[in-house]
């Protein structure tokens, strides 16, 4: 009998041993779960916000510029001949006056020489008949000569008063063919690298010997849209506002700006055909030549004052298919994704024209984690923080 009940005690210690084992799962695993933290969907985002500047606020517009000289002055010789003597190098900064290059004058000081005794030849010759002319006339007067005599000498003495007129003349040019033999600068600027060499032939008026570039002051040369020129004449009643032509900045490439302001030298006299924009020149003094030919910059120049114009922070905009967002925390502290209108960009802030209200509160830094609903712990900011001048 004992053998029969045995395994009826086995199975019953394996069906005990099964439930134990289960109640240990479920224990362990409700452990498990209070370990677990919080499912992201119920934690709140941290987030930095502020609320919308509202303000006065004068709009700036931006223009892609180009540097470019006042005066660039080709070198050209007006004599030929080969250079002798080099007086600078290539990229020095030169002044009006100052000697450039010399050109071999041997053969121009001959010239001299030559129209020289020419010239003396012919005044000898004027003195003999200017004095052979005194001499008929008290005759001619008395009639001891024929007045067809006199007419002769008078006419001998006008040819040879014409002759020495005309060796002056030569003597004048080649006394300054001589002295253009001396190079100079006709402007102040700054020499390029791509000048003549000792002992090159230059021909006159053909050889580009070097170029100089005036660099004070020097113009900046931008173009502006068809409606963005009647925007700023309608402004200014008729002309470009006063605002705009006189008080110009410079943006330079590494995001300085440059110091000294600008203003409208000359407008072009219409649009291109090509591209529908208008041609404005600048000029700016450049006292230290920092300003070089062929640099860019941003012109930026000041347009009209927008009364109570909203702003908010570059950075708190978010661009998708061409719509611009924001976040927006609301009173529950949830965030909502916005569509906004943006207008000018003033410094490195966005004028908005519709979407926000004067107090808005909009998120600044933590975009990238909030979705549309999010429960938000917000730590408000101050606007100053996110109003700084435009590097871009």
């Amino acid at each position: 009998m004992a053998s029969k009940f045995l395994p009826l005690r086995s199975k019953k210690l394996y069906v005990v041993v099964l439930v134990i084992i289960f109640a240990a799962g479920i224990v362990a695993m409700r452990m498990i779960s209070t370990m677990r933290p919080p499912m992201a969907f119920s934690q709140e985002v941290e987030v930095k916000a502020m609320q919308v500047i509202q303000k006065d606020t004068p709009i700036g517009y931006q223009f892609v510029g180009k540097v470019i000289s006042k005066n660039e002055v080709k070198i050209m010789s007006k004599v030929s001949g080969n250079i002798t003597e080099k007086m600078v190098k290539g990229g020095d900064t030169v002044t009006k006056g100052q000697p450039l290059f010399r050109i071999d004058n041997k053969q121009y000081i001959s010239a001299i020489n030559n129209s020289r005794a020419t010239l003396a030849k012919a005044q000898a010759s004027l003195y003999n008949s200017q004095r052979e002319l005194a001499r008929y006339r008290p005759l001619a007067a008395m009639q001891g000569v024929s007045q067809e005599t006199l007419d002769s000498y008078e006419a001998q003495a006008k040819q040879d008063a014409a002759t020495v007129e005309a060796n002056q003349a030569s003597l004048q040019q080649a006394i300054e063919d001589e002295q253009d033999t001396l190079i100079v600068s006709p402007v102040d600027g700054r020499i390029d690298v791509n000048d003549v060499s000792v002992g090159q032939y230059v021909t006159a008026g053909s050889t580009t010997m070097a170029t100089v570039s005036s660099l004070d002051p020097i113009w900046v040369q931008f173009s502006m849209s068809e409606n963005e020129y009647i925007k700023f004449v309608r402004l200014g009643q008729g002309t470009l506002p006063a605002s705009f032509k006189n008080n110009l900045r410079l943006l330079l490439s590494d995001g300085s700006e440059y110091s000294l302001a600008g203003q409208i030298e000359q407008i072009d006299k219409g649009m291109s055909d090509s591209t529908g924009t208008i041609t404005l020149k600048a000029s700016f003094a450049n006292p230290q030549r920092f300003l070089v030919p062929n640099m860019f910059a941003k012109v930026i120049a000041r347009g009209e004052i927008k009364p109570g114009a909203i702003l908010v922070p570059q950075r708190a905009v978010t661009e998708l298919l061409d719509s611009y967002f924001v976040t927006v925390v609301t009173l529950n502290n949830t965030a909502e994704n916005r569509q906004v209108k943006l207008g000018e960009k003033v410094g490195s802030l966005w004028v908005v024209e519709e979407g926000l209200s004067p107090g808005d509160v909009i998120v600044v830094e933590g975009i990238d984690k909030v979705k549309d609903g999010s429960k938000l712990k917000v730590d408000m900011t101050a606007p100053e923080e996110y109003n700084a001048p435009d590097k871009q």
